[in-house]
């Protein structure tokens, strides 16, 4: 077998293979041997067809059987001679398929197309220069938070002495027909809240269910525009027939001690309910911090490190992207097939991050690498552990989970990779600076 090895970039090879004809007539010889001894040729004795009557009749099986014996292994052969570290399927094709016709008169020419890691050469990665902007906790902050608490422990207290207002929570049993579609099914629906002038909710219950009253009865018609978050009543116009049960509002609880109390067996009053709010918002504020720096860090070093990372990689990690943009529509209730939206141009976008994100996973393993970063059993396990917790799993499901996955080498690999960045964050120079609002860092960007 001779091989030879041409690189195409720093993350494609290609090995051309020349399988001699000697080795192609010994295989090609033995497997038709095999269906002489298993053939059934009208007119011979089973197991006594001549050769060249078996080689006509079962052509293409053996030229099968003859190339799945030959060329795997001619492939990993050729992997290891050239010392390659393949990391995706090889790319197989034969360069002149006439030869096939002809087994064993001349050699079997295979050129194999090869996927590798880059190297990477490390240039600087310690004392990398960051800006250090923590989003400042104010009394407004904390004030707000408190609304937050009273608005999660508000009652809903039935109106008795007026009408329903906007801001009102109205319950009604509905019936409805699709005008354009008498023949369709009713709508059928008992006990649904509406809060009036509400975001998700349709102008025509507002306007209809404002100044209304237990047992009140109310016909009208509601226009659904055609990207309606439920399929089955977008574009649709139905008219209801409302009967409405009751008409509640939202009681906040007064902002006192008493009420403090009640918030956590640790808080005696609302100064101390306050302080802890504030301590709380302040810590969280150094995390997103932290994690921005992080971030900036990341960029700053990839930036100073440009080379080529490995086409699969980039598709795979763009399809995770994409799958986490259709999640996250899905989780807010948007169906992606009714949304206009340009997806060949968002999934290009997303490439150009995905590859960002390859690269800088790779610059963090070559850091991880240079410093002899080591992770171990019992830090995998702990990692496994939190996993297990924020998912609400028993350990054995987690690692039942992971093991489709990777399992525990690749938790390991993200803990080594964790440790490389918080070597590159403990090494950097960091300076601090005076914290701006997005909309005015952006304002004063487009104004310089």
């Amino acid at each position: 077998m001779k091989t030879e090895l041409t690189d195409v970039s720093p993350t494609r090879k290609e090995i051309k293979i020349e399988i001699e004809p000697a080795q192609v007539r010994s295989s090609y010889d033995r497997i038709s041997d095999e269906f002489i001894k298993k053939a059934k040729v009208p007119g011979f004795r089973d197991g006594h067809a001549p050769r060249s009557v078996v080689r006509t009749r079962y052509k293409n099986e053996i030229r099968t059987e003859v190339l799945r014996e030959l060329v795997p292994d001619a492939v990993n052969n050729a992997i290891i001679e050239h010392s390659l570290d393949a990391i995706s399927e090889p790319d197989v094709h034969f360069e002149n398929e006439e030869t096939l016709e002809r087994l064993g008169e001349e050699a079997i020419t295979v050129k194999v197309g090869i996927e590798v890691p880059p190297e990477i050469t490390l240039g600087d990665y310690k004392g990398l220069a960051a800006t250090r902007k923590t989003r400042p906790v104010t009394d407004e902050n904390v004030d707000q938070t408190i609304e937050s608490l009273r608005e999660g422990l508000a009652a809903m207290v039935p109106v008795e002495d007026r009408a329903s207002e906007l801001g009102d929570t109205v319950t009604i049993n509905a019936r409805g027909r699709e005008i354009d579609e008498p023949d369709a099914e009713e709508i059928k629906v008992d006990d649904i809240e509406v809060v009036l002038g509400g975001p998700n909710v349709q102008k025509e219950f507002t306007e209809n269910l404002t100044g209304v009253k237990p047992d009140d009865k109310k016909t009208f018609t509601v226009d659904y525009p055609a990207d309606f978050s439920t399929p089955q009543l977008a574009g649709k116009k139905v008219e209801y027939e409302m009967e409405v049960t009751s008409v509640r509002r939202r009681e906040l609880p007064e902002v006192d001690d008493e009420w403090a109390k009640s918030v956590g067996e640790e808080f005696d009053s609302v100064d101390t309910l306050k302080k802890k709010i504030r301590e709380d918002l302040e810590a969280r504020a150094k995390i997103e911090s932290d994690n921005r720096l992080r971030a900036d860090l990341i960029r700053t070093l990839v930036a100073a490190h440009q080379f080529e990372v490995p086409a699969s990689w980039v598709e795979k990690q763009t399809n995770q992207r994409f799958e986490t943009v259709v999640r996250d529509m899905m989780s807010r209730g948007i169906d992606p097939r009714m949304q206009q939206v340009n997806w060949e141009g968002a999934r290009e976008e997303l490439k150009v991050q995905a590859e960002e994100d390859v690269r800088a996973t790779l610059l963090m393993e070559r850091i991880a690498e240079a410093e002899n970063v080591t992770v171990s059993d019992e830090e995998v396990e702990a990692e496994i552990e939190l996993l297990a917790q924020m998912a609400r799993q028993s350990i054995e499901q987690m690692r039942a989970t992971l093991t489709k996955h990777g399992g525990e080498r690749s938790i390991a690999q993200r803990l080594r990779n964790r440790k490389a960045l918080d070597l590159l964050f403990d090494n950097a120079h960091i300076t601090d600076a005076e914290w701006n609002e997005p909309n005015e860092a952006s304002a004063a960007a487009t104004s310089e």
